[in-house]
């Protein structure tokens, strides 16, 4: 496969028809309008928040409520850049679910990315406010015939039938009653679990009209067609499930609705589903006029998938989440491969998805400006990613033949075909085309058996787990009496400092003993909390009579800042004061940090403005930064990288730091960081004074001025994922240190090789030449011996068999495969014969020459008919094959029986 050339995006997008153009500002519209009613009714309009979760149980935002998760335990909730309290919230939240990813495309209700448009309560209304809001957005604002819509509740929830019936008004034929696998949340909770918050739902369902449904469909939660569907789901968090089922009221009543956006505009729309809007049709348009393929609507699985997955990847990108082997990369990595895959059958067999991303902005463009402004990004990572895999499909065609070729049996077992699909991206269905060319078969049945197995891993390590951590609760409850902790480190590494709580466990406490650890919130801290790549500060607290060794800060989603410590001698009560003190040798973390602006700006420089950050690491002893950069960096191009560093860091530039507006950072060409999501105001970082050679939005700590890094020194460089390097570095006394170490080492080699440090050089290239030496005469003593064994090549090796002419048959020990292969070619030639066996240990080569060929004799099947008289397989070329068996001393049977003439009927039959 070669490079594409830039595909032209007006071979991409076609211009949308003035119905088309009405369509997509209706279907922006409606979310306005969702968000601007409740508004209306007191809620705060909150951003969406990144797909990626930063709750350490969920890998992905799944739903519109995860990231106020600790607001329905009890927390205040105080949003970043909001003045007060805010108990009523509203939200078009992006959400990334990969359950039953192989139903994408097939069904109106399953997508891997969907926005879910959600109104949240925590602790202020409750069932009567959601139900008649609800109704009336449905009814009022959208103007929605009151008779097509159906409610549920739970089987036991009077209260809320009661609402919908006396207070709404709708009908008592309308509303349904459904247990708990259908009306709670979580689902089955009552009888199986988890323990935790939870509590009854009541659903809104659209009749769409007896031409979406099947016979047996005659109301909500019947049948099995598409008349009745659900578009809005409420949800009345007021239990806490406890052992035995008992569900006892919670303290405080949360309202947590989700009304998916995507369904309700295909069913107001009239579309049949959602791919039929303007939310994926002008990907579709893109992906038919580039394949020449026309869409058929659900026939047309293909297209579906690429617009599905292409949006969750271009989301999840700008979220800052790569294509990676393992976590939420690699979800990333698979609906790419699964994507290009699709766009391989519809005959685009070179990368396509990054050039159809316009069509995606030009679908969601105007509701997240950020994924224009990203879409170069984006591109390029798509772009390397799906390049990298379609050479894994090329590849993967030579691979699978190997894997055929040492194959003992006419089966191959599914947790090959799986490992196929899992390390290597070949998917299960070229496999089987390619083992069917063999006659072999492929277990299909364990295929799906490892890879449900490794789906229980992923599930296990990644998507589960508790939703409410109980330190979140105590933490929360600290949140409600506090202001947020106030963090003055920017400009000092000491304060004087009260204790607000320390918490043990899943408690406070009153006093903590001496050589006991907990957590620990102060009003005021000099301790930097882990955070931006930054690691968090480590240092002492000290008070009259006792002191405290801090081992790490972070910030908690309430706006504390949380020490971690142990007690070295004394007691600390709350109310005390303390001496919080930052270990001086933590603050070089401070050095990093700034070169880490300053070696950005230096790879902008030297690479390009492509460049842009995709992870980092700040610590005292060490840097590290990800990059999106295609290709490894050459030497020089490190070396310049590496001078323009140490020249701004010779230069003694002027650092600063100060909070303005976002729109006034945007305006001074500040970076951002990749999928970072910021408040109105930001805090700015520049490095130079009247014209900064760096600008960039961070929350970390800074020196005052370059000179006190000393100097910067890259220590390595190398790939983390398609379309990402990684560079680390040292700066300060960590590059002295690195300097030094690297001079020891370079005396110990010279010394190891005879010679001084200023030798090393041709020292080892004189012991590479020598190395490489010795290698061809091992080779050549290889080949002597293949010789010598197999008769010495002459004209009188082997005998003559009926049929298949002059046939040389050999067992010699010690030959790898390039060896006996190279063997088979040799003699096949000076002895004249027309077919060659050789043997070395269970290895099996069998050469064949044109007469041979001629008369019907296939080297393919002469190996595999011999290999599985000795217990294994293979095959391969007509003229040339490889085979293996399970007993190296039973293969060399089979050789003395074919060499004595017992076989030859095998070998015409071949």
């Amino acid at each position: 496969m070669t490079d594409d050339p830039a595909i032209p995006v007006s071979d991409v997008l076609s211009e949308r028809t003035p119905e088309q153009l009405r369509e997509a500002e209706w279907t922006d519209g409606l979310r306005r309008a969702f968000l601007a009613f409740f508004e209306e009714k007191g809620h705060l309009r909150r951003p969406s928040a990144p797909v990626r979760s930063d709750d350490p149980t969920l890998m992905f935002t799944s739903a519109g409520m995860v990231p106020f998760k600790p607001y329905f335990l009890g927390a205040t909730p105080k949003f970043a850049g909001v003045d007060g309290v805010h108990h009523r919230v509203t939200t078009a939240q992006t959400c990334l679910r990969i359950n039953d990813v192989e139903n994408v495309g097939r069904t109106l209700r399953h997508h891997s990315f969907f926005e879910m448009m959600g109104n949240f309560s925590f602790g202020d209304y409750f069932k009567s406010e959601a139900a008649a809001w609800a109704w009336e957005f449905l009814t009022e604002r959208l103007e929605i015939d009151p008779d097509r819509l159906h409610v549920t509740v739970y089987e036991d929830d009077d209260e809320a039938f009661a609402i919908w019936r006396d207070e709404v008004g709708v009908p008592e034929g309308r509303i349904g009653r459904f247990g708990e696998d259908e009306n709670f949340w979580p689902a089955n909770a009552v009888s199986e679990g988890p323990n935790g918050p939870c509590g009854p739902c009541s659903e809104v369902f659209l009749d769409r009209g007896p031409a979406f449904g099947t016979d047996d469909e005659t109301g909500p939660n019947t049948g099995g067609g598409d008349r009745f569907i659900e578009v809005w789901n409420l949800v009345f968090t007021q239990f806490d499930r406890r052992d035995g089922g008992e569900l006892a009221p919670l303290p405080q009543k949360n309202i947590d609705t989700g009304l998916g956006f995507e369904r309700l505009v295909a069913v107001l729309s009239g579309a049949p589903d959602a791919y039929g809007t303007e939310l994926f049709q002008p990907t579709i348009r893109a992906v038919a006029r580039l394949s020449g393929v026309p869409y058929e609507g659900p026939e047309s699985l293909s297209h579906r998938v690429i617009a599905d997955h292409l949006r969750a990847v271009a989301f999840a990108v700008l979220d800052g989440v790569l294509p990676a082997n393992d976590g939420a990369g690699y979800v990333v990595k698979m609906l790419l491969r699964r994507a290009s895959r699709h766009a391989w059958t519809l005959g685009l067999k070179e990368p396509v998805l990054h050039a159809l991303l316009p069509a995606v902005t030009q679908a969601m463009g105007r509701a997240y400006p950020a994924l224009a402004d990203a879409e170069e990004r984006i591109a390029g990572v798509i772009r390397s990613e799906e390049a990298q895999f379609l050479r894994t499909l090329e590849a993967g065609i030579e691979r699978v033949g190997k894997v055929l070729d040492d194959l003992g049996g006419d089966e191959l077992p599914g947790d090959v075909a799986f490992d196929l699909w899992e390390t290597h991206g070949f998917p299960l269905d070229l496999t089987r085309d390619l083992a069917e060319e063999r006659g072999v078969r492929v277990d299909a049945d364990g295929f799906h058996r490892a890879r449900e197995r490794a789906r229980a891993r992923s599930r296990a390590g990644g998507g589960g787990g508790t939703l409410f951590a109980a330190e979140g609760n105590v933490l929360g409850r600290v949140a409600e009496r506090t202001p947020d902790t106030a963090f003055v480190g920017y400009d000092a590494d000491a304060a004087e400092a009260t204790v607000i709580a320390v918490v043990d466990g899943d408690d406070e406490v009153e006093a903590l003993g001496e050589g006991r650890r907990a957590l620990v919130v102060l009003d005021a801290t000099p301790f930097y909390p882990e955070g931006g790549g930054q690691v968090g500060d480590a240092g002492v607290l000290r008070w009259p009579g006792g002191a405290a060794s801090v081992r790490g800060a972070r910030r908690t989603p309430h706006g504390l800042i949380v020490h971690e410590l142990e007690t070295i001698r004394g007691a600390l009560r709350p109310g005390a004061t303390v001496e919080a003190r930052v270990d001086p040798q933590r603050r070089e973390t401070e050095k990093h940090h700034t070169a880490t602006h300053l070696l950005h700006a230096a790879l902008r420089s030297v690479l390009g403005t492509h460049v842009t950050q995709a992870g980092s690491s700040v610590a005292p002893d060490r840097l590290r930064f990800d990059l999106s950069h295609g290709a490894a960096l050459t030497t020089e191009e490190r070396h310049r990288v590496e001078r323009l560093v140490n020249r701004w860091i010779q230069a003694d530039l002027p650092v600063a730091a100060r909070e303005v507006p976002l729109d006034e950072a945007r305006a001074a060409g500040a970076m951002m960081l990749f999928g970072e999501k910021y408040g109105e105001r930001v805090r700015m970082v520049s490095v130079g004074s009247d014209a900064p050679v760096s600008v960039e939005l961070c929350g970390g700590t800074h020196v005052r001025r370059t000179g006190a890094l000393g100097a910067l020194w890259i220590t390595g460089e190398e790939a983390v994922s398609a379309g990402v390097r990684r560079v680390t570095a040292v700066a300060g006394e960590a590059a002295l240190d690195e300097i030094a170490t690297l001079r020891a080492r370079t005396a110990a080699a010279a010394d190891a090789l005879g010679g001084r440090p200023d030798q090393l050089e041709e020292r080892v290239r004189k012991l590479q030449d020598d190395l490489k030496h010795a290698r061809r005469a091992t080779a050549d003593l290889r080949e002597k011996l293949a010789e010598a064994r197999t008769g010495g090549g002459g004209e009188s090796a082997g005998r003559e068999v009926d049929g298949v002419g002059r046939v040389v048959v050999a067992h010699v020990d010690g030959l790898d495969a390039g060896a006996l292969r190279n063997a088979a070619d040799s003699t096949l030639s000076r002895a004249k014969a027309d077919a060659v066996v050789i043997g070395s240990g269970a290895a099996l080569v069998v050469k064949v020459g044109d007469a041979a060929r001629a008369r019907g004799v296939a080297a393919g099947n002469v190996a595999r008919a011999l290999a599985q008289r000795a217990g294994g397989g293979g095959g391969g070329r007509p003229d040339l094959a490889q085979a293996g068996a399970k007993d190296a001393d039973a293969l060399a049977g089979v050789l003395r029986e074919l060499q004595d003439g017992a076989l030859d009927e095998l070998l015409r039959s071949a």
